[in-house]
């Protein structure tokens, strides 16, 4: 009896040392992995100040070094302090440059002009038939078109040059020289067509294209209301205007705020106008967050922290850790930045509503240490089965 005993404990005894082994094994692949949970972190130092700066006196073995202070990148925490400093900042005049008083419009290459001398009506079957229908938009109408010298040929006067004049200026030469044939004659002139000058429109409007510049100054409104307004999509904070060579930024919500009355801002031929797409200015929002995607701007421009979580179908509450959210602002450029947010506190969305975010920011929401601990729970439960099922059949 005892040496059958004996035998099946001897036999039984390889199994058991192997399930201990695995059963060892798979704890200590558990505790390991606590420290590589998978996923991205974002670790911060505790002891670095608002402003990015460590304080005197604290040592690298008091302090453990994060992932913003060992690549150089100072983490900034987001209080009423900073968002008072960035108030501030962008309190700057907006485009200062653009701002300037309407001026009479001059004649230039391309204008055709509709010339009439009072009690000489043969002289207006030299500009045409004023019945004459225009097969397209851009044919001229009848009249006396300015040629690429400036000047146009009238009868008895000869070749008058009218580029730089305005009409009333173009009336009074006309007259001048008329009366070396005719006495005291009467002349209108007007313009029939204005070609000379034109300026741009593209982007977030409903008809883009050309808008030439007639005797009523071109203000911004006025060209944008010639080209059907602001599409739905429009970015009104992000305008951008192009003039020899030079872009101004061009930002309504601001020119409001500042108590400027952007029909000031006169354009001149040439000029480029784009109206940027919000689109374009999106804010990615990534991490423990419901639905990660990309969050566009309102139609004035702004988004604050807030907007950006909520258009995300805010924080997953199973995962994510409120007091770890973080804005990284200019990964592109060469002065990257790093905000934080303690959001545990519903006051502390307060700060959030008042944070405003810049395009191609990227929010970022930490998950807690229970659920990284989870996910690595998920990934090595295959394994622990795989070698306890291989013990048994061992066994």
């Amino acid at each position: 009896m005892l040496c059958r005993i004996s035998k099946r404990a001897r036999a039984t005894a390889p199994g058991r040392r192997a399930t201990t082994a695995v059963t060892l094994a798979a704890a200590a692949l558990v505790l390991c992995a606590c420290t590589v949970a998978p996923g991205m972190r974002m670790a911060r130092d505790a002891s670095t100040s608002s402003n990015g700066a460590v304080p005197n006196g604290s040592t690298a073995a008091a302090t453990r070094a994060d992932a913003g202070s060992a690549s150089g990148v100072p983490i900034r925490e987001i209080d009423a302090a900073l968002l008072a400093q960035m108030r501030d900042g962008a309190a700057g005049e907006s485009a200062p440059d653009l701002f300037s008083a309407g001026r009479p419009y001059t004649l230039g290459v391309g204008d055709v002009l509709q010339i009439t001398v009072w009690d000489h009506p043969e002289l207006a079957a030299a500009q045409g038939s004023q019945t004459q229908t225009q097969v397209r938009p851009a044919d001229a109408p009848a009249g006396f078109v300015v040629d690429d010298s400036g000047c146009i040929q009238f009868p008895y006067a000869g070749s008058v040059r009218v580029a730089g004049l305005k009409a009333d200026e173009a009336r009074d030469l006309l007259a001048r020289r008329l009366a070396d044939v005719f006495r005291n004659p009467q002349v209108t002139v007007r313009v029939a067509s204005f070609r000379s000058a034109q300026i741009y429109i593209d982007g977030e409007v409903h008809a883009p294209g050309v808008q030439p510049i007639n005797d009523i100054p071109m203000t911004l409104y006025e060209a944008v209301s010639r080209a059907g307004g602001f599409t739905a999509n429009a970015d009104q904070s992000r305008m951008v205007l192009v003039r020899d060579g030079r872009s101004y930024a061009v930002n309504l919500s601001q020119l409001f705020e500042q108590q400027k009355n952007p029909a000031k801002i006169v354009l001149k031929a040439g000029d480029m106008l784009r109206v940027v797409s919000r689109d374009e200015n999106g804010v990615y929002v990534m991490g423990e967050i419901n639905h990660p995607a990309t969050a566009v701007p309102m139609r004035n421009g702004r988004l604050t922290l807030s907007d950006a979580v909520s258009q995300a179908g805010s924080l997953n509450q199973t995962s994510a850790d409120a007091a770890q959210m973080y804005v990284i602002r200019g990964a592109l450029s060469g002065t990257p930045s790093v905000y934080h947010l303690d959001a545990r506190s519903p006051v502390a969305m307060l700060l959030a509503n008042q944070f405003e975010l810049q395009p191609k920011d990227v929010v970022y929401v930490d998950a807690t240490g229970l659920a990284r601990f989870s996910r690595v729970l998920n990934q090595l439960l295959p394994m622990i089965n795989t070698g306890l099922t291989a013990a048994v059949v061992g066994k």
